[in-house]
């Protein structure tokens, strides 16, 4: 009986070392397969996906570049030189950056969002090649000729968007939305399935996360709509109605953006005049090309001829093929 059970036990332990030696092969053909796996979108992808792709996604890395120097620069009084200065690949610093006087909780979601644009643009520049960061005015003076456009007239103090959370807020809702557009426009043209990993599907969801900032920057104005802008004596619901305004005349295709409050007939279902989010007649997001993307944060309304936030042009082949024929 004792040497039956010693048998079986020398048999139970060469079985479990076999499985054990088999579960390690395993585990380490797993890591390999995934490490390899999981670096193949951020490696390898410049050479898988379509020059096509990878010029549509260098549009969105510019406004990528804008959006994370205008909130790390309104939360922190700084940018990327200091907080991921690899990421500028030696591009000239932006004009104008300073630190916003911000409430604790605007300065904490505004930090929030330039991290996470900190990240999105290390997914983009791991997906493409490209480019340093261009040079880009976020000065109180280029934020103040905006708000002048869209009112048409010159407003007295300049609109300086540094100077507290409502001007900050208006100033923020200037930015986010029109990257969401482009992402939204580019996604159906692009044709490689890493390239629209890289906007859209679950392992990085970029579109996902810029249509969140937009989506808080309207609530917390929304829930602000009423409020006087001091010294302006106009609403917050005001502000945002001529600057959508404004980039529908820049962009030059129609209406595809709308402020917080509406006319009934262009609210959901027609039902509404409250907008918190921007969207068509099937409540779904509006589309902007490449083009209409230019013109608008040129200031121009021609995506040959640079100004706004960026006084020498965005980088990239599309911006440049278009000032090329400038």
């Amino acid at each position: 009986m004792h040497h039956t059970s010693s048998s079986l036990k020398k048999k139970i332990h060469m079985a479990f070392n076999i499985i054990s030696n088999s579960m390690s092969s395993f585990i380490v053909f797993l890591l390999v397969f995934l490490f390899y796996s999981s670096n193949e979108i951020f490696v390898r992808s410049w050479d898988t996906i379509p020059k096509s792709d990878a010029d549509l996604i260098e549009v969105a890395l510019n406004l990528e570049y804008l959006e994370a120097e205008f909130f790390l620069y309104g939360a922190e009084g700084y940018g990327l030189d200091v907080v991921n200065p690899n990421l500028t690949e030696g591009g000239p610093s932006p004009i104008g950056g300073k630190i916003a006087d911000l409430s604790p909780l605007i300065k904490d979601i505004i930090f929030q969002f330039g991290l996470q644009e900190v990240g999105h643009l290390r997914a983009i520049k791991s997906t493409v090649r490209g480019f340093s960061r261009p040079l880009l005015n976020i000065s109180s003076a280029i934020f103040g000729q905006i708000i002048n456009n869209a009112f048409g007239k010159r407003l007295e103090p300049p609109f300086d968007p540094y100077a507290n959370d409502i001007n900050y807020l208006i100033a923020s809702y200037v930015i986010p939305y029109v990257g969401l557009n482009g992402y939204v426009g580019a996604n159906p043209l692009l044709q490689s399935a890493t390239a629209k990993a890289v906007i859209k599907t679950s392992k990085l969801r970029l579109l996902g996360v810029e249509s969140g900032q937009d989506a808080i920057i309207r609530g917390l104005l929304y829930e602000r709509r009423d409020e006087i802008v001091i010294p302006y004596k106009v609403s917050v619901t005001e502000f945002t109605n001529r600057i959508s305004n404004l980039r529908n005349k820049l962009g030059r295709e129609g209406i595809k953006d709308e402020g917080l409050v509406v006319p009934k007939e262009l609210g959901a279902e027609g039902e509404v005049t409250g907008n918190i989010l921007s969207a068509n007649d099937y409540s779904l997001s509006y589309p902007r090309t490449p083009k209409e993307i230019l013109r608008i944060v040129y200031g121009t309304g021609d995506e040959h001829v640079p100004g706004g936030f960026y006084p020498l042009g965005a980088n990239g082949t599309i911006a440049k093929s278009y000032l090329e024929r400038n």
